[in-house]
């Protein structure tokens, strides 16, 4: 009986110790990084940040359970040179060819670029991208979409990927896994143009609308690729070619695949969903959900896939030792090129809060976008951060918490502000650029905002957005007038001259 109980003992014993031994190894270990990079997703979408229609649980339990950022922005106004930005630490504006990419554009980012993760690649992380790229694939010779695609996601810093090539209202239609078409039928090549019809007579959504199940408000009228007519022309690839439906299926099991692959390792993953972009063709389980037409469908579908990539966390033992973080490329857009219902049936939902303009605009609701941090055990929970924050900075913010140095000449604008990140510190970024459509820029210096003069329309017809554009300079102070009512810069003449001078040095890269 004393041999049995001894025994019984030595073996608590073990077991505690191997506890013990696995717990320090898990609190050492880098941090896994997962950061979901929603697509035209406004201020107030989410039902945490207050103005919401829409309940969004998921998400909200994520700011529940971490730090809600109340003025964090996206660099841009639209997609592309957010993205850009948010890769290299560099602002897009400062490289030409950075605008929205067309669907056949090549690789925007230099090979010789280390982006953020390649940076992390350097600090011993396995990296991947699922969902959404739109930075253009390729170099400048031309792309052939029949054979492996170089260069791309692997030339500068993914170690895997899967990919919405540009999005989801551009052809070509098909998803893009390591570089290669999946399905695709080599005798069925793909052609792609963004100059003219390839066959004249395939049918368009121009000439053929009696074919199709959401019609275009406003271009978006050429290759008709699952009964929704897109941007350019493309014939082939009929093998591979995607059902829109299923977009938010197909983006989680890749990445919930490569979770479980990666469970042992440090990873980085840019899960970047496309749910909320035209075309808005919500899975049938969510269709009819919302009340609020496809749009509103789909913040439900992404509101759904953000809980399930939790789940994946948490059966995989996950959740303690993985940063996540979400957030958007710019803010919101209504009608975007598709008759889908999004405006009709808004009703008192406020997808940009308080804020003035959307996406492409210059003003807030442009590129201040929700903006949430999660890390179970670390981060403490229900908290909300007012400090003023750059997507640009999570490249040097990263470094830091991986524990590697930016490479000089790398990520110029980049700034780490990790204390930020981590809601251990409500200090402000010292400023910040935000970028329109036309690259307009403004500058926020703590309450005051400037908006540099510009040519332009005041309205983007085509989706009713405010644009700021003005030939005038603009200023603001945000502080008394969050919404940008009133421009006080005759009222305020030196803060002008003084933030134009600040934003000319910005330019030049001498401050």
């Amino acid at each position: 009986m004393k041999k049995m109980i001894k025994r019984f003992l030595l073996a608590l014993v073990v077991l505690s110790i191997s506890v013990a031994v696995e717990s320090q190894t898990t609190k050492n270990k880098k941090p896994n990084i997962i950061l979901i990079y929603t697509d035209d997703l406004g201020y107030g979408d989410v039902s945490a940040y207050g103005t919401s229609a829409i309940q969004t649980p998921n998400i909200d339990r994520l700011a529940k359970n971490g730090v809600r950022f109340t003025n964090a922005h996206a660099t841009s106004a639209t997609c592309t040179p957010s993205r850009f930005s948010l890769l290299t630490g560099k602002y897009a504006w400062r490289k030409e060819g950075t605008g929205i990419a067309p669907g056949d554009a090549s690789l925007i980012i230099p090979v010789t670029t280390t982006t953020l993760p390649g940076m992390l690649q350097k600090a011993g992380y396995n990296t991947a991208v699922v969902g959404k790229w739109h930075l253009g694939l390729g170099d400048a010779k031309g792309l052939d979409w029949n054979e492996k695609i170089k260069p791309g996601p692997a030339e500068i810093g993914f170690n895997y990927s899967f990919l919405i090539p540009a999005t989801g209202d551009r052809v070509p239609c098909v998803f893009v896994e390591n570089q290669q078409v999946v399905n695709l039928d080599k005798n069925d090549p793909i052609k792609v143009s963004y100059t003219g019809p390839i066959d004249p007579n395939a049918p368009t959504g121009k000439k053929n609308p009696e074919l199709l199940k959401m019609h275009p408000s406003h271009g978006h009228d050429m290759t008709i690729v699952n009964g929704i007519s897109r941007i350019g022309y493309m014939t082939g690839g009929t093998s591979a070619l995607w059902k829109d439906e299923d977009f938010a299926n197909i983006l989680l099991q890749k990445a919930t695949a490569y979770i479980t692959q990666q469970k042992t390792n440090p990873f980085f993953l840019y899960f970047s969903t496309h749910d909320i972009h035209v075309p808005r063709i919500a899975h049938e389980r969510f269709v009819g959900k919302s009340g609020m037409g496809p749009r509103g469908d789909v913040l439900l579908q992404l509101d759904w896939t953000v809980g399930q990539l939790e789940e994946v966390l948490k059966k995989n033992g996950l959740l303690e030792n993985t940063l996540i973080i979400f957030t958007s490329d710019n803010g919101q857009v209504i009608d975007d090129g598709y008759k889908d219902d999004a405006v009709e049936k808004l009703g008192n939902h406020k997808p940009n809060g308080i804020y003035r303009g959307g996406k492409y605009s210059a003003f807030e609701a442009g590129t201040r976008v929700p903006f949430i941090v999660s890390w179970k055990g670390t981060i403490k929970p229900g908290k909300v951060n007012n400090a003023l924050f750059s997507q640009v900075d999570l490249y040097a913010s990263l470094a830091k918490l991986a524990g590697v140095k930016v490479e000089e000449g790398q990520a110029p604008d980049s700034k780490n502000y990790l204390p930020v990140l981590l809601n251990q510190t409500n200090k402000p970024r010292e400023y910040l650029v935000e970028q329109s459509i036309n690259s307009t820029l403004s500058l926020l210096v703590g309450n005051w905002k400037y908006i540099e003069p510009s040519k332009g329309p005041k309205i983007n017809k085509d989706t009713n957005t405010e644009l700021g554009n003005s030939p005038e300079p603009q200023l603001f102070n945000l502080t008394n007038d969050p919404s940008e009512t009133k421009n006080v810069a005759a009222a305020y003449s030196e803060k002008v001259k003084e933030m134009q001078a600040l934003l000319v040095k910005i330019k030049q890269g001498s401050h």
